[in-house]
């Protein structure tokens, strides 16, 4: 061999070693983002509830609505369904009587799922911002975010396949108290207006375990 055929064979074998650019990291486990997720909802829930009525009572987040509305989440997902009624019965409204038994008052439940591109995953300010858009669009979804009288809020979300899953629960007792022990009774509202409504049925439905007003439920 020829000093010119081995000076070409050095410079393959030299180009043979060069380190080849990593490639891109891809997204984030859409699982590891949920957290996140359900505390953006809160946050622009917040933004739009001042927004259109100042006066409105600030939401706390409570962690008993957030635990509830993490179970139906989860059990939207693993079970894929949308609605307010799991297919065993069970409802937020339900589980959180189980859970405490000397809760009552209102209770107002927005829910919705959304799909996502594997490749992508999921954007967390996007999809929170999709979320309260649709939301908006709704008027039972829209009466839930904007009752004013509302004063506790939980957000619960959960990831199945490609679609994701939030439920965002409302809660105040209305400033009733009651010194008897509850019962088991649930009243169904049209909206949480009703509850508020001097003309309405709800103050003795609010003096028993709970009233239910304005489910509502989207998918996209």
């Amino acid at each position: 061999m020829n000093r010119f055929a081995c000076l070409a064979l050095a410079v393959l074998l030299l180009a043979g070693c060069e380190t080849l650019p990593e490639a891109p990291p891809g997204p984030p486990d859409p699982k590891t983002q949920m957290a996140a997720l359900e505390t953006r909802i809160s946050i622009l829930t917040e933004e739009q509830r001042i927004k259109l009525d100042p006066n409105a009572k600030r939401l706390a987040i409570d962690s008993e609505l957030a635990d509830i509305a993490r179970q139906k989440a989860n059990d939207m997902a693993q079970k894929d369904y949308l609605a307010h009624a799991a297919p065993n019965g069970d409802t937020s409204a339900s589980l959180l009587m189980k859970q405490n038994a000397k809760w009552q008052g209102l209770l107002g439940e927005n829910l919705a799922a959304q799909h996502y591109v594997r490749q992508s995953g999921v954007d967390v300010n996007a999809f929170a911002a999709r979320f309260l858009e649709e939301w908006m669009k709704s008027q039972p979804h829209r009466d839930n975010l904007t009752f004013a009288a509302y004063d506790r809020t939980g957000v619960g979300a959960a990831i199945n396949g490609d679609t994701v899953y939030v439920a965002q629960l409302f809660a105040t007792d209305m400033g009733l108290k009651s010194d008897r022990e509850p019962d088991s009774s649930v009243t169904q509202l049209a909206s949480p207006a009703e509850a508020a409504s001097p003309t309405g049925t709800a103050t003795p439905p609010l003096r028993l375990r709970g009233a239910v007003g304005g489910n509502s439920d989207t998918k996209n």
